[in-house]
């Protein structure tokens, strides 16, 4: 499908006719015309009319095959969101399957939670767990996903950079695991030119100056290849394999490689009609070229966990470059473009077939989702267990009865152990790695024949080896099995903890410390009960700090409002004193006052006046203060978040003003914040930009995320607004740098 062809409603219906029946498309267009109807007056952001987003998600559908049921949820998955149309009249116009489809992909982004970090974890477990009833709602709210990042460009840049951010942590892994490649790539690529636009645009370039080259040697290779398999006398289709923008990004950065030192740009793609053939014609290559040496990966006798297989190599190919060959049988191939979607690939007359076949043969992650799920203290945990657990790269290990087990990079036999079953993890007393004993914090590497030891005399399981093991799953079993054996003392210890808390905050812990309020904050906290929120705290997973505050929140609530409305009357007494004694002892009622931040307060004397480190206001920028008890006049810049806070809480704000902007020769300290690409020299770079135009830089930090973005923050001495623009001005012109603000802490 063409990433930038825009289609109509008639394409999709002569798209699904191509493959399914006359009755199964007359189905199709019915919920076509549905959707249509519903969503007339809708429009998007970009202006376009709102059924334009319901028909390329049906298409991205119909492009893989999908049966009736999922083609149909494309055109209906939003209705139910944002029309008034109900679940139960979908399931009355369309059937069961569709309105669960429906629904499952209407639950994922519906909860709102109250800090973003909790709502986007809170919708993922959703979205993963949406996958153990229905494998089709998480493809089609991958379609709706890569729809949604192809018309990004509508959106403010935070957005854009926030559900870039997402889509590359979750739904490109997420596709990746279900073995959808043809989304799994175009998601990555369209990440990566939000996130990084500057190295996506270079790769793009780079690839384009070359490509004729490219075009040349491919061309080569491949006439050479068709001549030395030729006498195999076996049907092949060989051509050019298309290189994607963010695989090349992830090899320039992981491998410190540069563009031209990556091997696999030069890639084609040989597809045979057997298994037999794909070995026949990789002896053939190795026979015509030399192998590059450990660069032969056989995912043919040893597939990948979302059922991928090939045979991949790299020879040295025309002009003594580097050639990667991929060799797969058709079917192969059809599961490499589709995964799992290839398993609910319409075939007429068998979707009851297909279905069975399909959800008896789902993915062993799912299980692990359920127990992630089952396992978790909160949202975040879970989403940590599923990206740490599930979404890293993967090592592949023997039983000593020849079973392949998956494990995540860096698992040790103790986490083995625990895939196995729990029992086994819990009466493990060592471990054999290829026939000789090693330690329990071991790292299995791929291919390790793991034979684990066991006792049923065994004592069970160490305290310290929530230490040794590498996956959540193992982790939480260990720590389930202490929180069992020794619940009544856990309890125990957490209602001391909780009572010594209460008594550090100056609350009596008997009038705090009732049956219902704890069985509230327990349930606020998505525990059972009261018992295992304190069994929780006395075992470690609970802060009681936390909770204290939790049980008394409406005291001090009540304490705080109390102070505050003692607050006002002192400021407003005191206020009313000085203008009644400044009346009695001056005739300048309006005198400006100055202060030694060189700010002017209108109508009031005599205060202490202090510029606010929360936003560093410096002269040029509009400013407002706010009276605070005890520490006179803070002055904020009228764009920070604080003034609008101390309006809703009733603080009462003062003009101000400053004294001399331009002519002003002291030095404030302005924090701003630069965001780029991670690259070497970049920090500098930055500070010698800096030193060029201020001499007075306070301090300077960094941090790196996964994706080799970088945050540099920097505190600057300068004079007024037009010197701190000047500085941010430059620093925008160092290479790989793409944003420059000010901070706001």
């Amino acid at each position: 499908m063409s990433k930038e062809h825009i289609w109509t409603a008639d394409e999709v219906m002569a798209q699904v006719s191509s493959y399914m029946n006359t009755e199964h498309v007359a189905q199709v267009r019915e919920a076509y015309e549905f959707a249509a109807r519903v969503h007339a007056e809708q429009k998007r952001q970009s202006g376009e009319p709102y059924i334009m987003h319901p028909i390329q998600v049906a298409a991205i559908l119909a492009d893989l095959r999908m049966d009736p049921e999922t083609v149909e949820a494309g055109f209906l998955h939003d209705v139910v969101e944002d029309t008034v149309v109900t679940l139960d009249d979908l399931r009355n116009e369309f059937g069961n399957d569709v309105a669960e489809i429906v629904d499952g992909v209407t639950k994922i982004g519906k909860i709102k939670y109250r800090s973003n970090k909790e709502q986007l974890a809170e919708n993922h477990r959703k979205l993963l767990l949406a996958m153990s009833h229905d494998i089709r709602v998480i493809i089609v709210k991958l379609a709706d996903r890569l729809h949604n990042m192809r018309t990004l460009q509508h959106l403010r840049p935070d957005k854009q950079r926030r559900i870039a951010n997402e889509t590359l942590e979750i739904y490109a892994p997420l596709a990746d695991r279900l073995g959808i490649s043809t989304i799994k790539w175009e998601l990555e690529d369209l990440s990566l030119r939000y996130l990084n636009p500057e190295q996506y645009y270079r790769i793009v370039h780079l690839m384009n100056s070359k490509r004729n080259q490219r075009i040349e040697i491919i061309n080569e290779a491949i006439g050479e290849l068709k001549d030395a398999i030729s006498d195999l006398h076996i049907k092949t289709e060989v051509y050019g394999r298309p290189k994607h923008i963010y695989s090349v990004y992830r090899k320039m950065v992981d491998k410190h490689k540069q563009f031209d030192q990556i091997y696999d740009l030069l890639a084609i793609r040989v597809i045979v009609q057997s298994i037999r053939d794909c070995y026949a014609v990789l002896g053939a290559i190795h026979t015509h070229w030399t192998p590059m040496p450990g660069r032969f990966k056989d995912y043919i006798a040893m597939p990948k966990a979302n059922m991928y297989q090939s045979l991949h190599t790299t020879v040295i190919g025309p002009e003594g470059k580097p050639l990667e060959v991929q060799i797969r049988t058709e079917e192969m191939h059809r599961v490499a473009e589709f995964g799992v979607a290839a398993h609910w690939a319409y075939k007429e007359g068998q979707t009851d077939e297909v279905q069975e076949t399909s959800n008896g043969d789902r993915l062993n992650w799912f299980k692990q989702i359920i127990e992630l799920q089952n396992n978790a203290t909160n949202a975040d945990d879970f989403m940590e267990g599923v990206k740490g657990d599930l979404f890293t790269d993967s090592v592949y290990a023997f039983t000593p009865k020849g079973d392949v087990l998956e494990l995540p990079k860096g698992a040790g036999p103790l986490d083995m152990a625990y895939i196995i079953h729990t029992q086994v993890g819990n009466h493990t007393t060592g471990a054999k790695v290829n026939g000789k004993i090693v330690p329990l914090d071991s790292e299995i590497k791929t291919g390790d024949i793991v034979d684990i030891m066991t006792s049923q005399n065994s004592s069970g399981p160490s305290r310290d080896w929530v230490n040794l093991v590498h996956t959540r799953r193992a982790r939480n079993k260990i720590k389930q099995y202490f929180r069992k054996m020794d619940r009544e003392e856990n309890i125990d210890a957490g209602r001391d903890m909780i009572t010594h808390e209460l008594r550090e905050l100056n609350f009596d812990p008997k009038e705090i410390m009732t049956d219902a309020k704890l069985e509230n904050v327990a349930e606020r906290m998505h525990y059972r009960s009261a018992d295992d929120l304190l069994s929780a705290i006395g075992f470690g997973d609970a802060a009681p700090r936390g909770v204290a505050n939790r049980l008394t929140s409406d005291e001090r609530a009540k304490i705080a409002a109390d102070k505050q409305a003692e607050t006002e009357r002192e400021i407003l007494t005191d206020s009313s004193e000085k203008n009644e004694e400044t009346q009695e002892t001056t005739a300048k009622a309006d005198a400006k006052q100055s202060s030694s931040d060189g700010v002017i307060i209108e109508g009031v004397d005599n205060l202490l006046v202090r510029l606010s480190h929360c936003c560093s206001p410096i002269p040029g920028d509009a400013i407002v203060g706010y009276i605070t008890k005890g520490r006179g006049v803070s002055v904020h810049r009228a764009d920070c978040p604080n003034v609008k806070s101390a309006e809703e809480h009733g603080e009462r704000i003062v003009d101000v003003e400053w004294d001399d902007p331009e002519n002003n020769r002291t030095n404030y300290n302005a924090d701003i914040e630069i965001r780029g690409y991670n690259r070497n020299g970049l920090l500098n770079d930055v500070l010698r930009m800096i030193n060029n135009t201020t001499k007075f830089l306070t301090s300077v930090t960094g941090k790196v995320d996964h994706n080799k973005m970088v945050v540099i923050s920097a505190t600057v001495g300068v004079r007024n607004l037009e010197v701190l623009n000047h500085i941010m001005d430059n620093v925008k012109n160092v290479p790989d740098v793409y944003e420059v603000l000010r901070a706001t802490h």
